[in-house]
C-alpha cells in the first residue's frame, strides 16, 4: 500500500510545555487509523498539525511526498486532505443544499457567479444530490440547516467533508452527541460513504473503544505526547498494559 500521508520526528512546544515530542507516524492507503490517548496526551495537537491547522516547532509532515506543515485547511484541501470536526461547523442560515454545495463549489475554484447560479448548474445540483444521498440528507435539501436534528448537523458537517472529494479525511469524534443505539448506524454510513467516494485513507480520533476496535485496521495510541503503541487492534487489546494506561479498563474482547 502506497504511503500517503507521514509525519517525521515530528515535535510541537508551547514554552516549556511539550505537546508532540519526536512523533514519526506513516499513513498508507487502505488504512482506518485510530489515535487514542488520555486527555492531554497529544491528540488534538498532532490532529492540528496533519490538518495544517498548526506547525510543528520541529519536524515536518508531507502528504503524497509534499510538505504541509503549517499549510491550513482551504489549501490541504485542494491537495486532498479534509477534516471533519468534533463540534459541529456549520452555517444555520444555509440550506442542506446550499452547504454541500459551497464545498464542491470551493474545491472546484468557482466564483461567486457561479455560486449565484448554483440551483441551475446540473453538474453542481448532481454531485450535491449524490453526497446527499450518501448520507441519507437527500430528502432535507431545501431545509434550513438551523432546522435538522443534531444527528443529521453532524451528518451534514461530514457529508461537507466528503463533498471536498479528499482522498483522505480526518474524522474528529464523528460520533459525539449521537446516541449510543445510533453510533454504529453513524459509522456505517461513514465506511460506506469513504467507499462510495473512492476515499483512500481514513483517521479516526474516536473515545468510543468498542466502534474502535471494530472499525479500524490499525490504533496509533498517544501519551504525553509520545507514540505509546501502533498496533493493529486485536493486539492493541490484548495488552493490558495499553489497556490501562489508554481506556482505563479491562481490555476489550476481540472475535476470532
Amino acid at each position: 500500500m502506497s504511503v500517503i500521508l507521514e509525519t517525521r520526528n515530528v515535535s510541537k512546544h508551547y514554552g516549556d510545555y511539550r505537546a508532540l515530542q519526536e512523533v514519526s507516524l506513516t499513513f498508507r492507503e487502505g488504512e482506518v487509523v485510530a489515535i487514542v490517548g488520555p486527555n492531554g496526551a497529544g491528540k488534538t495537537t498532532l490532529v492540528n498539525v496533519l490538518t495544517g491547522l498548526l506547525k510543528p516547532t520541529h519536524g515536518s509532515v508531507l502528504f503524497r511526498g509534499t510538505s504541509i506543515s503549517g499549510v491550513g485547511p482551504v489549501r490541504l484541501a485542494k491537495l486532498g486532505m479534509a477534516r471533519a470536526f468534533q463540534l459541529v461547523h456549520i452555517f444555520p442560515e444555509l440550506t442542506v443544499f446550499e452547504a454541500i454545495a459551497s464545498a464542491v463549489i470551493s474545491q472546484q475554484n468557482r466564483n461567486m457567479d457561479f455560486w449565484s447560479n448554483a440551483q441551475s448548474i446540473a453538474p453542481l445540483r448532481e454531485r450535491v444530490e449524490q453526497v446527499s444521498r450518501i448520507f441519507s440528507l437527500h430528502n432535507r435539501l431545501d431545509w434550513l440547516a438551523s432546522n435538522l436534528s443534531q444527528g443529521e448537523k453532524k451528518l451534514l458537517d461530514i457529508a461537507s467533508a466528503f463533498a471536498l472529494d479528499p482522498q483522505l479525511i480526518l474524522l474528529d469524534e464523528p460520533t459525539s452527541g449521537i446516541s449510543s443505539s445510533d453510533k454504529r448506524g453513524m459509522m456505517d454510513t461513514l465506511m460506506d460513504a469513504a467507499r462510495k467516494a473512492g476515499v483512500q485513507t481514513m483517521l479516526l480520533v474516536e473515545h468510543d473503544m468498542d466502534l474502535i476496535a471494530e472499525y479500524s485496521t490499525r490504533i496509533v495510541a498517544l501519551t504525553e505526547g509520545r507514540v505509546l503503541a501502533d498496533l493493529p487492534p486485536k493486539e492493541f487489546f490484548a495488552d493490558p498494559h495499553l489497556a490501562a494506561v489508554i481506556v482505563g479498563k479491562p481490555p476489550v474482547e476481540m472475535s476470532t
